[in-house]
């Protein structure tokens, strides 16, 4: 009775989900009232809307959200100019301009302002490269209407007017709750509207991307909204990738894009410094995830780890692969066997769900008399395989791999050192076992691809590559012993943390 009563309320007032974006409906509405005195600002008025809304809140003490309508549509109004209108004056969009359809006029205004932009000396900002000419060029409000005639529709490139949906988003992230967009809805541009607001207020805002790739592109795509705006706006790439100057100076920006793991690592390299004027980051206030279910679900009890050198002299990596390979092979006779055991048993597995699931009787009997069959197999299939020898456990799931104690007695034979329990030979075992991992639990071209004469890994949940990264604890050296490629000396754990931490 009640969860049919339940029903029926939602069908009269909706689903709290769909109360919650009423009330945003109505917000969007109050920005989209404000747009015609918006288009009718000046770039130079907008821009000094940006510490005109700062002092309100700080000095007047307006709270944000009262002056969230204003500041949206602020937003949505620069979006449009600096994002999309603007293209007509960048040199990579200038034949795809319909100048035709323009009056006398503009189009000679148009074609002053373009020399004007390829004229312009580029603007020193913080935290990229500087700001093209064609971004610090003043174009009339007339222009942008006459822009807004010949493309009626926000479309890119010459148009990026928020849609309510889009504004609804970025409000939705400026409160600190999730929102869930499908693709082609416009992610890229709700993050900016969604970090204006907290900079109004004053703090640093930090976008997370899923990649590097991603990172730069959706900078470089809004960086020219947020410099209409008066804001300053990095993105931070992997070390080997960015100096630290550069890296600083990013950090010091209004906005910073980055990915989660670098935003971690920066954090981990920063608790590592000696003084404070080497650290990097600065403030932690305000932060946009994209793709947040795999982030702060799937990613976040991934560690992030520091590693540095961990011996002083090398280890004996070439011996136990060697060794290794050799147990691998030995062993071969006893994989093949314990592969046709466990397809039997699996088999006999699926077929007791077979037999209940049947329907006609002849069907079960036919299926009870296999399963017969096969389980009187399983004892002859067991001393097959008891014929052979087992040097090592595999477990593919965890990754991992143990010596037997027969493998053991094998390894010290073929070794030739002595016992691997006494004198400098104990780390021995640990060395072999991360060889037969090499050799048995990480494939190449799935776990990791040579390029350059490198191993590099491939990302399990991306399956993009991962530059500059290594197993820790000996593996990624036996890896490279593996595909005969230069051994890196390996590291030890300085630092480590999850972004659940």
């Amino acid at each position: 009775m009640l969860p049919t009563l339940g029903r029926q309320l939602s069908r009269v007032f909706g689903s709290r989900n769909d109360r919650v974006v009423k009330r945003y409906r109505k917000r969007a509405e109050a920005i989209t009232a404000l747009e015609p005195q918006m288009r009718g600002l000046s770039d130079q008025e907008l821009r000094d809307k940006t510490p005109s809304f700062n002092e309100r809140h700080v000095d007047g003490n307006e709270e944000v959200a009262d002056l969230l309508p204003e500041i949206m549509a602020v937003a949505r109004e620069v979006m449009d100019r600096s994002v999309g209108i603007r293209n007509a004056l960048h040199p990579d969009f200038r034949d795809r301009f319909d100048a035709g359809r323009l009056s006398g006029e503009m189009r000679s205004l148009w074609e002053q302002k373009c020399a004007e932009a390829d004229a312009a000396e580029p603007t020193p900002v913080l935290g990229g490269e500087p700001a093209p000419g064609r971004l610090t060029v003043e174009l009339p409000v007339a222009f942008y209407d006459a822009v807004r005639e010949i493309y009626p529709e926000s479309r890119p490139p010459f148009r990026a007017r928020p849609f309510d949906v889009q504004l609804i988003g970025g409000m939705v992230l400026n409160e600190g709750r999730i929102a869930e967009m499908r693709t082609g809805e416009g992610k890229t541009i709700v993050a900016p509207l969604a970090c204006y607001p907290a900079c109004i207020e004053g703090l640093q805002c930090h976008v997370v991307t899923v990649n590097d790739y991603l990172v730069q592109r959706d900078r470089d795509w809004v960086f020219p909204f947020y410099f209409a705006l008066g804001l300053n706006v990095g993105a931070i790439h992997p070390d080997h990738q960015m100096p630290p100057q550069a890296k600083q100076a990013a950090y010091l920006c209004n906005v910073v894009y980055g990915t989660n793991s670098e935003f971690g690592f920066d954090y981990l390299r920063d608790n590592m410094k000696q003084n404070v004027q080497e650290q990097v980051q600065r403030r932690r206030d305000f932060c946009i995830v994209d793709e947040i279910d795999s982030i702060l679900i799937d990613e976040a009890r991934t560690p992030l780890i520091i590693s540095g050198p961990a011996h002083s002299e090398p280890p004996r990596y070439e011996l136990a692969d060697e060794i290794a390979v050799k147990l691998v092979a030995d062993q071969a006779e006893w994989n093949r066997a314990n592969a046709e055991l466990e397809a039997v048993e699996l088999r006999i597995k699926g077929l007791e769900g077979d037999i209940r699931n049947a329907r006609e009787k002849t069907r079960a009997t036919e299926l009870r008399n296999e399963r017969k069959d096969l389980e009187g197999k399983l004892p002859s299939l067991r001393l097959e395989r008891d014929q052979h020898e087992q040097f090592y456990e595999v477990e593919p799931e965890r990754k991992s791999a143990t010596l037997t104690h027969e493998g053991i007695a094998r390894a010290q034979k073929y070794a030739n050192i002595g016992s691997f329990y006494v004198g400098d030979n104990v780390d021995f075992p640990h060395l072999l076992t991360n060889a037969i991992r090499a050799h048995t639990v990480y494939l190449r071209d799935q776990h990791y691809v040579v390029q350059n004469n490198e191993v590099v890994i491939v990302d399990e949940f991306t399956g993009r590559l991962m530059v500059g990264r290594q197993w820790s604890d000996g593996l990624h050296q036996a890896v490279e012993c593996k595909e005969k490629v230069e051994i890196k000396k390996e590291t030890q754990s300085l630092a480590t943390v999850t972004i659940q931490n």
